[in-house]
């Protein structure tokens, strides 16, 4: 496999079959020297070049990559790659034996309907529907004949954002292994001037380091070149592989004589502003924090550190204080307070007692929070001259007082009444991200997801940094009257230091001699007005210097902040509003070829002589899975998070996200048998099920369809369980047992515990972060003469499971391997068999498919599997009767 990362982008590149690098015969050993160094599976990438151009902070980029398949048969190539979430792809095309299949944009559902026509067909390829911390993930695959090339060419597009004094293109390097031509070549052009250029890598030393790069800047220009020969490459003198693997990161910014710089061409302009040298506004902050109980463990650990390094920032005239919800709220202190040393101790002390308790109550945390701060102002215990700001970190939704999100919006919306931002923080994955940003976009602040990985404490220290130090506050940037056309967003309520405004549009009158933009905006001690004077004949000789790169970049840049701005209104409009921005963002994505929420891009390539349609999608930021779609030529399966399930008759399904593929099997055992489906020593967590028949079937035999009518959920260490039946549902320990029908809509939660009923459709179960399980009913006619209703039992996450898990699903949660050859025609003619080789058994399979009933217990989703025949037996560890036992508890 070879795998490159560049600024905010990766790509690899996948051969189809075995991708080990170590011959194991005499005969491969002779094949292997036979061909070039770089060589693996018969596919050899010998060029990748990435082509950086940023002109006023506007990047193009173009990644092309061309390879051989050096093997004497047909090889499948894929191309993976991972762009910046504030990218547009403007262009992607195949190249195979000089013949070339270019990419084209359409409207998503247009696209859609194109690439669901040819998965009916048979013909299909990759779908991007999900998204990283930073990135997002296509691929692309095509097969390439004995001794063809083939080159992949991509072009994205974005807007450097300055973030804390500097522009970052971050570049992780990962190919794995030894490239004859490889190179990253960025060109820079400022009209402001470059003030710094820097570049460094992780993964190298700075000797090597220096040898393979190249930096430097003057003036307007910058050039940045990285080109390491193979022998640079090698992980050692004798080595073939390779040590590029890390972090290359290229860092810049520009002159500021001036805080404005104004750039017009071709009748459109773009105003950038960031003022230096002004005192930073004291702020009254509020930090409104989650402590409920799915705060337990390294979130609260990882919020108290942050806290405690955000304590060290505050500046003398800053005001705070800490308001804390689970099921009730608390403060600190009663008011705000002012971050003298003493009080700062005082706040330490507070915060390192932080503990998690309850239920998650966000709007009483919130409304508490904006009346402290309005309480504040009113009452004078505020300087004047202060800007007041408002912070929450959540990791879940709102379960107590007032749960539902749309009431929870319009009581945080009217309590605020424009006078402040809200910034929410949304920590995990287990959370509504969209209601966040909603009611942060809806009080002139943002949304910010926190990823939980280690440094989740410097993720919130880093958002805090952000904010810090406003040096202004409503900020307004005028323009002459009736001079502008389709200005981009010219208000702002802060500007931050380290940041930057950037403002675009369209001159009436493209001929103008002269114009003059005004920014206003109220400072820490007065308020300013910034002018800003463009002589347009100084301009066009600018133009002239910066027309080697891309000459409508403005024009361009200024469709980018459009549609992003857009998009981020129509996040919380509705109705005909709504339709009115959906359909401007729309037309402009189109207009200028941009892979938007909105457009998707279709990329139509040649397989085996017919097409194959495959189709680049934006994913949102609500797709927090970092799962790459995969880009198989028979059968489509949607990426999603692993799951496994038992449901039906019943059926066990394991998904194996590393094949993309699912794999079922029936357990066949007579009513009242209890079967034991999870059991982890290290968390206590055990799941049974009890086996039933159709109404009038014989107990003691085998034959006829049968259904789990019975669950029970232990913990060990929680000395709780819970008895599912399709009747009732029965929580508690020991004969403390709290008893409800599935006619009941309720949710119960504890330390570490939260249990959803959901009336007549399903239940979910979730011990803290990491463990969730769904339990659907599913009810039949109750006169049917010889059906009954029954339970589906889905896990949802395990990714908290230990090693040690095991039962006839929790066996699975843990990666394995299998491979399934030889398909051929079985029984059923629209259900072939295959061989199937899986912990060194090998097992006849058959194509099927099965029902996920978890969003409809109705109807179901289909997914297609392989069946494993007698029990699961080859494929489960022992044999089923293993797994059998004596009751539910």
């Amino acid at each position: 496999m070879v795998t490159m990362w560049w600024p905010c982008l990766v790509l690899a590149l996948l051969s189809g079959s075995e991708t080990s690098g170590f011959p194991r015969s005499p005969l491969q050993l002779l094949e292997k020297r036979s061909l070039p160094e770089g060589v693996v599976d018969g596919i050899e990438v010998y060029s990748t070049k990435i082509n950086c151009k940023v002109t006023s902070r506007f990047a193009h980029n173009v990644v092309t990559t061309r390879a051989v398949n050096r093997a004497d048969t047909a090889k499948e190539v894929s191309f993976d790659v991972e762009l910046p979430k504030t990218a547009f792809i403007t262009n992607f095309t195949l190249t195979i034996d000089g013949v070339t299949y270019p990419g084209n944009i359409k409207e998503k559902e247009v696209a859609k309907k194109q690439y669901e026509k040819a998965v009916s067909q048979g013909k299909t390829a990759g779908l991007v529907k999900a998204s990283g911390r930073k990135l997002e993930k296509f691929t692309v695959s095509v097969n390439v004949a004995a001794g063809s090339k083939v080159t992949f060419e991509l072009t994205y597009e974005e807007l450097l954002k300055r973030h804390k004094g500097k522009y970052e293109m971050y570049i992780k390097v990962q190919p794995k292994q030894l490239v004859r031509h490889f190179e990253i070549d960025a060109h820079i052009f400022e009209p402001q001037g470059i003030s710094m250029l820097d570049a460094e890598a992780s993964f190298i030393t700075n000797d090597l380091l220096g040898s393979a790069l190249t930096k430097s800047f003057s003036g307007k220009k910058g050039h940045v070149s990285f080109k390491p020969s193979l022998d640079q490459q090698r992980s050692c003198p004798t080595c073939a592989d390779s040590l590029l693997n890390g972090d290359f990161t290229i860092v810049y910014d520009v002159n500021r004589e001036s805080p404005g710089n104004v750039q017009v061409v071709n009748g459109y302009f773009v105003h950038f502003f960031a003022p230096k040298g002004l005192p930073v506004v004291p702020k009254n902050i509020v930090f409104v924090i989650d402590v409920s109980g799915s705060m337990y463990g390294r979130k609260i650990e990882q919020t108290r550190d942050a806290l405690l390094k955000i304590l060290d920032d505050m500046k003398r005239d800053d005001y705070l204080n800490f308001i804390l919800f689970s099921s009730d709220v608390t403060t600190w202190k009663d008011t705000l307070v002012q971050a003298t040393p003493a009080n700062l101790e005082m706040a330490r002390a507070f915060v390192k007692n932080i503990r998690d308790q309850g239920m998650t109550n966000i709007n009483d945390g919130l409304l508490r929070g904006i009346h402290m701060l309005k309480d504040a102002r009113e009452r004078n215990l505020v300087p004047e001259r202060s800007t007041s700001i408002l912070i929450m970190l959540t990791d879940g939704d709102a379960n107590t007082g007032e749960s539902r999100p749309e009431k929870i919006q319009e009581n945080v919306r009217n309590a605020i009444g424009g006078e402040f931002p809200l910034y929410n923080l949304g920590f995990g994955k287990n959370l509504n991200y969209n209601f966040l940003e909603t009611m942060a976009l809806q009080n002139h602040g943002l949304a910010r997801r926190i990823y939980e990985d280690s440094d989740a404490n410097l993720q919130l220290q880093g958002f805090y940094e952000e904010v810090a130090n406003p040096l202004l506050m409503n900020v307004e940037v005028e323009y002459p009257e009736n001079a502008i056309l389709d200005l981009t967003k010219s208000n702002y309520p802060h500007f931050y230091d380290g940041s930057e405004i950037v403002v675009a549009g369209r001159l009436v009158d493209s001929h103008i001699n002269n114009f003059k933009a005004d920014v206003k905006g109220h400072g820490a001690l007065n308020d300013l007005t910034f002018t800003e004077e463009v002589d347009m004949k100084e301009m066009d000789a600018a133009v002239k210097e910066q027309g080697y790169i891309f000459g409508n970049y403005i024009e361009r840049l200024w469709a980018y902040l459009t549609i992003e701005q857009l998009l981020e209104k129509r996040k919380n409009a509705h109705g005909e509003e709504k339709e009115n921005l959906t359909a401007q963002a729309l037309e402009l994505s189109l207009k200028y070829h941009f892979v938007t929420p909105l457009t998707s891009m279709v990329v139509t390539k040649p397989e085996d002589n017919e097409d194959q349609t495959s189709i680049a999608d934006k994913p949102g930021e609500e797709a927090t899975q970092e799962t790459t779609s995969m880009a198989y030529l028979t059968g489509y399966q949607s990426p999603s998070t692993p799951y496994y399930y038992v449901d039906g008759d019943p059926h066990f399904i394991i998904q194996v996200p590393e094949k993309n593929d699912t794999i079922c099997f029936n357990i066949d055992e007579k009513p009242g048998t209890v079967l034991r489906l999870i059991q982890d020593p290290v968390t206590g967590i055990t799941v049974t099920g009890q086996i039933i028949g159709d109404k009038g079937s014989n107990p003691n035999s085998r034959t006829g369809k049968t259904y789990f009518g019975k669950l029970g959920i232990t913990s060990a260490w929680m000395d709780f369980r819970i008895e599912v039946t399709t009747e009732k549902i029965m929580l508690g320990n020991g004969d403390a047992l709290s008893t409800f029908s599935w006619l009941d809509t309720v949710t119960i939660t504890q330390s570490g515990l939260s249990v959803t009923i959901n009336r007549k459709k399903n239940m979910v179960i979730s011990f803290g972060d990491g463990v969730n399980f769904v339990i659907v009913l599913h009810q039949v006619w109750k006169k049917h003469p010889v059906h009954q209703d029954f339970l589906g039992f889905y896990v949802v996450d395990s990714h908290r499971m230990s090693a040690q898990t095991h039962g006839l699903l929790g066996q699975f949660f843990h990666p394995f391997d299998f491979e399934v050859f030889d398909t051929r025609p079985g029984s059923d003619p629209t259900k072939p068999d295959a061989t199937m080789v899986v912990k060194s058994h090998r097992l006849t399979v058959t194509r099927g498919s099965q029902k996920d009933y978890r969003k409809d217990a109705t109807v179901g989703t289909k997914v297609v599997c392989w069946f494993v025949h007698n029990n699961g037996e080859g494929l489960i560890d022992g044999v089923h009767t293993d797994y059998i036992v004596p009751s539910l508890f």
